[in-house]
């Protein structure tokens, strides 16, 4: 629901991994001209269902006129680095031939994540001679020296039904600094023909690496219940190699309610020994974001 300036979407919700006794969740919302900003809002670590700040303006707003993000800047992904706050985004452009193009974006802030300011006004992940359509929704981790991402990559747009509809995979990518890439290949590749694969949230576990993320198929995808984004689990040993989870771990959609047609754009954290899962529900984030708790075997 519109409130003040936020007139529409909370999207791909995006946790800040410095948790205290409260987690800041930064999210992508909509100004009364459909261009999309950051802001930010903090939940109760032990009850993520109570909201206790809900910030009154951008903390990343839009680029400069021309640029690669200036009609949007979502966030994806924040990294924290010698008292530094390091957020990955999404910028967007409309476009005539297809409805937009993507690229990847990094900002940083030096105020405890209150404003960020672009580092570059480009972006650093853009499409390439063999990525040839965008890139998006990065997810960063930083190990040991060095910087890994998984992204969206998109493979091709499709003629569906007379409209332009993409279809995207999960790539890899590593770099000693954050910023320049050296591209790795395809992490997660399709399973069928006619799906598409989106927003990696990588976390550690005790075998090695989860890659949570969402699945849709190529049509209907915005209508079709049964064609919507599901979210769904990955595993890996090394972070590099992946496999879809054996298990066929997911997150389906609710009977009824905000998340009845659609869960997507994952992102996963852990407080006192509890797990917890933030998510956009129908509409691709119209109807906001909520949380799933973690429940094991």
């Amino acid at each position: 629901a519109a409130t003040g300036w936020i007139r529409s979407h909370a999207q791909v919700p995006t946790i800040d991994s410095e948790i205290t006794d409260r987690v800041r969740v930064y999210f992508g919302t909509r100004l009364d001209n459909n261009r999309t900003v950051t802001t930010y809002l903090e939940v109760d670590a032990a009850n993520p269902a109570r909201v206790l700040y809900v910030h009154d303006r951008p903390v990343l707003g839009l680029g400069e006129l021309g640029c690669f993000d200036d009609c949007g800047a979502m966030p994806s992904c924040i990294v924290n680095v010698d008292g530094r706050k390091l957020l990955y985004y999404t910028g967007w452009n409309t476009s005539t031939t297809v409805p937009y193009r993507n690229s990847i974006g990094v900002a940083v802030s030096d105020d405890g994540g209150l404003t960020f300011e672009r580092l570059y006004p480009g972006p650093i992940l853009d499409r390439t001679f063999d990525e040839p359509h965008f890139c998006a929704t990065p997810n960063v981790m930083r190990e040991d020296g060095l910087w890994r991402m998984w992204y969206l990559s998109c493979t091709k747009w499709h003629n569906v039904d007379g409209r332009p509809e993409p279809q995207y995979l999960i790539r890899q990518a590593e770099s000693d600094d954050g910023i320049v890439w050296r591209r790795l290949g395809v992490a997660l590749d399709y399973a069928a023909s006619d799906e598409a694969l989106a927003r990696p949230w990588v976390v550690r576990s005790n075998d090695g690496y989860e890659m949570w993320y969402c699945q849709r198929s190529l049509r209907g995808y915005r209508s079709d219940r049964q064609s919507t984004y599901r979210i769904r689990r990955a595993v890996s040993e090394n972070a590099s190699l992946w496999q879809r989870d054996a298990l066929g771990v997911s997150l389906p959609a609710s009977e009824t309610g905000w998340d009845s047609e659609m869960t997507a754009y994952p992102a996963v954290w852990s407080h006192a020994g509890q797990r917890f899962l933030f998510y956009n529900g129908n509409g691709f984030g119209q109807s906001g974001f909520g949380f799933a708790r973690w429940k094991p075997n």
